[in-house]
């Protein structure tokens, strides 16, 4: 996965978005955008309340490694409007997670992320098998997942972290032709 990651282009560039390496001087808006139940809640790994240290940590310890290669989403004006990342699974699957902070929503930025992603990581030549989860009531994530190509693979309880025992909905990504 590592090779994959090395070859992610850095930047990605879309027609609104600048997609970069998360950086220290992204830790205050970050942290006020991600201190949100509302994200909170459709997240499996996002602390609450979120602190700044938690941003420190998640640049510093968790945005760029083996495991994992996440992006700051950047409007072109440069203002931060949240994260996107490929990690590693299990299966040798990339799962694409992101999230975005609630003043952008439902203004199209998630899935011109998504599909900036998804471009990058095919243009590698290596791209492994795609794949990303959303809570089921997420309707919004879901529709996100399913326009930039994404099918549902399966739909069952979550057995771990702050998710048990939620119904989580799973997806494949489709190649489109």
């Amino acid at each position: 996965m590592r090779d994959f990651f090395d070859r992610l282009p850095e930047p990605i560039i879309t027609e609104r978005l600048i997609l970069r390496s998360p950086a220290l001087a992204d830790v205050d808006v970050l942290a006020n955008l991600a201190n949100n139940v509302k994200i909170y809640k459709m997240l499996a790994r996002l602390p609450y309340p979120f602190k700044e240290e938690h941003g420190v940590e998640f640049i510093n310890e968790i945005a760029r490694t083996d495991n994992e290669h996440a992006y700051a989403i950047i409007k072109k004006n440069g203002d931060f409007i949240g994260v996107i990342s490929l990690a590693k699974t299990d299966n040798n699957k990339a799962e694409i997670g992101y999230w975005l902070g609630e003043p952008f929503w439902d203004k199209g930025y998630a899935s011109e992320a998504v599909f900036g992603l998804i471009n990058a990581a095919n243009a590698t030549g290596i791209c492994p098998p795609l794949a990303s989860r959303a809570i089921s009531e997420n309707k919004a994530s879901i529709k996100v997942l399913k326009k930039t190509g994404f099918s549902i693979a399966d739909e069952r309880i979550d057995d771990c972290g702050q998710h048990k025992g939620i119904m989580v909905t799973y997806f494949k990504y489709e190649q489109r032709k």
